[in-house]
């Protein structure tokens, strides 16, 4: 026959797991949430590394015009905000904040070559923007990367020619949008393979 502090120490035993499940539930219910810290398991046993540090602070100036097109500069340099801010691994800062690097840029042309047409007239058009963007970091005033991309789209044209030019300024700001981005995933590229970093921490030659 068990004895009384036996039946007592099998009965604490559920009577514990029931008020710790209480406490978690009550904490849980109050707003308090628990979490595993770590990074947690990796294929292979290596360990997960993960940069700790903060995004460089990146200022965008206005992009030069240099191409035959009127007032594309602050649309772009507007497409290269938006684009940097939401997938370059950056932070975008306005002028007047403290910047690790600073990017300039060009729009060098604007040309819009036939893709089809008939006996008496154009069917469809294309734009063809090229964007020349740099990089240079702050502390050593060094160009730390540079890129040229081109961004392309297509539109009909009709018989109407107001028609036409709206569907032309339609296309270069798609065009341009496809600059932003892509120049946005090249330099995510440069930043997650440390290239920048490489780039700026080179030291300049001293000529005698």
């Amino acid at each position: 026959m068990l004895g009384s502090s036996t039946r007592h120490a099998g009965l604490r035993t559920p009577l514990l797991a029931i008020g710790c499940l209480t406490v978690l539930t009550l904490l849980t219910a109050c707003g308090y949430q628990f979490r595993v810290e770590g990074t947690g398991p990796t294929i292979g046993g290596a360990s997960a590394t993960a940069s700790q540090e903060p995004p460089p602070r990146l200022i965008i100036r206005t992009l030069l015009n240099n191409s035959f097109e009127p007032n594309m500069e602050m649309r772009y340099t507007n497409y290269l905000r938006e684009e940097f801010s939401a997938g370059s691994g950056a932070q975008v800062v306005s002028d007047s904040e403290a910047a690790d690097l600073v990017l300039t840029g060009q729009i060098l042309s604007v040309i819009v070559p036939t893709l089809s047409f008939s006996s008496t007239a154009t069917l469809e058009s294309r734009t063809e923007v090229v964007v020349l963007a740099r990089v240079e970091d702050v502390r050593s005033r060094k160009v730390v990367w540079s890129q040229v991309v081109k961004g392309t789209a297509e539109f009909f044209v009709t018989p109407d020619l107001q028609f036409n030019r709206a569907l032309q300024n339609r296309a270069i700001e798609q065009a341009g949008r496809f600059v932003a981005a892509d120049l946005a995933a090249r330099f995510l590229l440069q930043l997650e393979t440390g290239a920048l970093t490489k780039q700026a921490s080179v030291p300049v030659p001293v000529s005698h």
